[in-house]
């Protein structure tokens, strides 16, 4: 439990940290957008791409196992998705929100500096991978549904243009991108470059986790919406479960990227999912809701996951042979 709790206890405490500051120094939100400019823009790209660049390359080109973790994902938004329309009676532009809400998770502020500390550096390629594409996935999934909807007006070349511009010059997979062409050449880059690096990529984690902690502060919770009964355990329970079922079945996979993709798959909901709420004014509130009650929930589960993996009492294949 100790080995755990040194473990959980840096994230969620960092989070609980941005909380508390938020709520005692009362900072308008507004306060907030250097600092995430230098998480999204900067430090987080930069630890991506020093992970990557010093990866082998054939270790980038696992299709199984990003069209495995996608599939997975995927079916956990079309089971939200399912469940909003025939059990709540939701629109297509709300019952994409609440999918996004449960397949969504925050595998970009939280994911690479929980699975690294958990599994070292060997989780950083599994990780690199499954934010890339499923980013990807979720930028087209979100623009497509509210098109379907009514809720989104532009037309099917704007459409397009937006999702791919969203998709190329996502600062994450730009650095992505480099990281695996310096890995394809072998490019090491200068010494006082590869420290300026190094400083960026150790402030990634402890600042996205901090920024997060105060984002919770800034959307209080006012009630909690009836559609969290699905959705919380979806997200945090089902949607990992099934990631480890969907990975043992295909099998053949390094232990560290099957615990990797289970990780991920068990973090909470995205602060991205607030973001496209707002973006069309749908399910707003209630999705700032979630992300704040997934959040707090995911302090038990996360750490009962990690426990069952670092005691072995899961074991990285169920279906070995």
């Amino acid at each position: 439990m100790a080995e755990i709790t040194g473990l959980v206890l840096p994230f969620f405490g960092l989070i609980l940290l941005g909380y508390i500051a938020a709520r005692i120094t009362k900072q308008p939100q507004e306060a907030m957008g250097w600092l995430n400019t230098f998480i999204i823009y900067v430090s987080l790209p930069a630890l991506f791409f020093k992970l990557l660049s010093r990866t082998p390359i054939e270790q980038l080109a696992r299709w199984d196992y990003v069209l495995t973790s996608m599939v997975v994902t995927y079916m956990v938004f079309a089971l939200v998705f399912a469940a909003a329309v025939l059990i709540r009676h939701a629109a297509i532009g709300e019952a994409t929100v609440q999918g996004l809400a449960g397949a969504y998770g925050n595998i970009g502020y939280m994911g690479p500096g929980i699975a690294i500390l958990a599994f070292g550096e060997p989780a950083a390629v599994p990780v690199a991978l499954i934010f890339c594409f499923e980013n990807i996935m979720h930028f087209t999934i979100a623009p497509m549904m509210m098109a379907l909807s009514g809720g989104d007006k532009r037309g099917a070349g704007a459409l397009a243009a937006d999702v791919v511009r969203k998709i190329a010059f996502h600062p994450f997979i730009l650095a992505t991108a480099v990281g695996v062409a310096a890995a394809w050449v072998e490019f090491t880059p200068p010494l006082p470059v590869g420290r300026l690096i190094d400083y960026l990529a150790q402030a990634a984690a402890p600042c996205a986790l901090f920024a997060m902690g105060v984002t919770l502060a800034l959307r209080p919770l006012k009630r909690v919406p009836g559609e969290l009964g699905f959705i919380v355990p979806m997200k945090l329970i089902a949607h990992p479960v099934m990631m480890y079922l969907g990975l043992s079945l295909i099998g053949d996979f390094e232990p560290v990227w099957v615990y990797t993709a289970v990780l991920l798959a068990s973090l909470p909901t995205a602060t991205n999912v607030f973001v496209i709420a707002q973006q069309y004014s749908t399910w707003v509130e209630r999705a700032s809701a979630t992300v704040l009650v997934t959040t707090v929930a995911s302090v038990a589960t996360v750490s009962t996951l990690l426990w069952a993996i670092t005691s072995g009492t899961l074991p990285p294949d169920l279906f070995p042979g």
